[in-house]
């Protein structure tokens, strides 16, 4: 509870998402036009009310996402040997699920020596998409 000038308590003021276009590339559907595809009908919320992640769209993410995006559907072939291993989600930021759910992808990050802290995590036999910059940090739901 907030308390108003006079001592009374009164709730939090409401907040409603704003209609102009995040200046970020994360989060919700700052174009206001919607998402093409399988999530189309789930983004218009800043979060996905099933994952509780912030949603991003994959024309948002770097072009290297896509491209990952498009091997994981094609089956690969991938760049890295450690691509489609077992995610334990350590962290506890995806929703809890059994182990296995989860597999791992790397995003290449240009310039870098190594793979980077780029990934996308897939869920659900690779029907979900999730999004990392930074090593499993931070998730948004990919909007595909």
């Amino acid at each position: 509870m907030w308390s108003d000038p006079g001592g009374e308590a009164v709730p939090p003021p409401v907040t409603t998402p704003s209609a102009a276009p995040s200046q970020t590339p994360t989060g919700g559907d700052p174009s206001g036009g919607g998402v093409q595809g399988r999530d189309q009908e789930q983004v218009g919320t800043d979060v996905d009310p099933q994952t509780g992640l912030p949603w991003v769209r994959l024309e948002q993410l770097p072009p290297e996402a896509a491209e990952t995006v498009e091997l994981i559907e094609d089956g690969g072939p991938f760049p890295y040997r450690q691509d489609g291993a077992v995610f334990n989600n350590f962290e506890g930021l995806l929703p809890e699920e059994p182990r296995g759910h989860y597999r791992e992808y790397t995003v290449p990050t240009p310039g870098e020596d190594d793979r980077g802290a780029r990934r996308i995590v897939t869920g659900e036999d690779d029907t979900v998409f999730f999004w990392t910059a930074d090593h499993y940090g931070s998730f948004e739901r990919i909007a595909r």
